[in-house]
């Protein structure tokens, strides 16, 4: 049985602002015509909605293992379709995601890394946070941004993993937006044939 996520997640900016503050980060570097994954929509959907509207260009590809947010995704998309032009939101566990069946990204969000990984994964031989984290960057473009959001339930796991792409030259650290940490892939040459 797939590790479902039982819940629904409304925006709750002071609970979790991770979401916000990623639209204003792009929004403040510019970011223009990019190709985005991000990892769990919310029911509120604002990462693709506010791309959507904002006039940028990106298009965001998001991925929810909660019924309730997809259904939330259906309704906007019937309401507003302007919207499901450049936002679509794939159901599923973002643990057994088929790497030839995504494109490349410009930019990853991984802001809830580690947090529902478990037991029931392991029934159905799905990736390991590591093994995730490698796949995103794999289909992440050189030079391209993945996020962490520092105020994750298992933001101390997700360290361990970053600490491990780093060391493997995977990513390197770009900064941080808010609450968000930002890593670059390097240029292919740079990265190590480990990976």
């Amino acid at each position: 049985m797939l590790n479902e996520w039982d819940a629904v997640w409304d925006l709750h900016e002071d609970e979790c602002p991770c979401d916000v503050h990623f639209v204003e980060f792009l929004e403040a570097e510019g970011r223009a015509n990019a190709s985005i994954f991000h990892f769990g929509t919310g029911a509120h959907h604002h990462v693709g909605i506010r791309n959507a509207q904002n006039g940028s260009g990106n298009a965001v590809l998001g991925i929810t293992a909660s019924r309730g947010e997809l259904d939330a995704y259906v309704k906007l998309a019937l309401e507003r379709p302007e919207i499901s032009r450049s936002y679509k939101v794939w159901f599923g566990d973002i643990y057994i995601l088929e790497e030839r069946l995504l494109p490349e990204f410009d930019v990853v969000t991984l802001f809830h890394l580690c947090e529902f990984r478990g037991e029931k994964n392991d029934a159905y031989g799905a990736l390991t946070d590591l093994d995730l984290a490698r796949l995103m960057i794999r289909k992440l473009r050189p030079g391209g941004c993945l996020l962490f959001y520092t105020g994750s339930m298992a933001f101390e796991a997700t360290r361990a993993v970053i600490a491990e792409l780093e060391a493997r030259g995977l990513v390197e650290p770009a900064g941080a937006y808010k609450t968000l940490l930002l890593y670059r892939k390097p240029d292919i040459a740079k990265v190590a044939p480990s990976w």
